[in-house]
């Protein structure tokens, strides 16, 4: 069973930095994309952020110049850097990630629980 977990969320001043992190456990033969996805109230889920298994980037032009996306592929964890953050920024941020468990299974699209992100005074 694959489970995507997330963690480093919290409550933050406007300007400040949070790290989330968000690591990958189970039967796993490979992992290729891994993401970020947020979902403020009364707002559907929008793109953060991704990264392939190689290490290219893409971010949402809200979060440009602001968040930083890696990835450690030994630990099987993705993370994301959150600088100068914005009372716009609060969400429950969610993981994603493109796994395939096994040589005989295809890859499929898991998603964490999520974590809260507050940003307020």
């Amino acid at each position: 069973q694959v489970q995507l977990v997330e963690s480093g969320g919290g409550l933050v001043q406007p300007g400040g930095s949070l790290r989330l992190s968000c690591a990958a456990s189970g039967s796993i033969f490979s992992i290729n994309d891994m993401g970020w996805y947020r979902q403020a109230p009364g707002k559907q889920r929008e793109l953060v952020a991704t990264i392939s298994s190689g290490g290219s980037t893409n971010y949402a032009d809200a979060v440009k110049g602001r968040f930083t996306i890696s990835r450690d592929n030994a630990k099987k964890t993705v993370y994301l850097q959150m600088n100068s953050l914005k009372p716009e920024d609060t969400a429950v941020y969610y993981c994603n990630a493109d796994i395939r468990p096994s040589t005989t299974i295809r890859l499929r699209l898991y998603w964490g629980q999520g974590t809260q992100v507050t940003v307020s005074s």
